[in-house]
C-alpha cells in the first residue's frame, strides 16, 4: 500500500482547492515557489559570518580587571 498513491495526492489537491479557492491558489503556489527559491540560494551561498573574523587578530584589545582599592 503505498502512502501517496495518486489517488491520495487527488484527494489532497481537492481538499486544498476547496479550502483556498481557486483564487487564492495562485498565490499560494507562487510565494511557495518563491520561499523554496530563496531557501535554496541561501543554502548555497557562503555565509560571511561564518568565512571573514570580525576583528583582525593584531586588533584585539583586552581589558585588564579593575584592582581592588586596598581597605586600611
Amino acid at each position: 500500500m503505498d502512502l501517496f498513491a495518486p489517488t491520495h495526492l487527488l484527494i489532497i489537491l481537492l481538499i486544498i482547492l476547496v479550502i483556498f479557492g481557486p483564487s487564492k491558489l495562485g498565490d499560494v503556489g507562487g510565494a511557495m515557489g518563491k520561499a523554496i527559491r530563496d531557501f535554496k540560494r541561501a543554502m548555497n551561498e557562503p555565509d560571511s559570518a561564518t568565512t571573514t573574523p570580525l576583528t583582525k587578530p593584531d586588533e584585539v584589545k583586552t581589558t585588564e580587571a579593575p584592582k581592588p582599592d586596598k581597605i586600611s
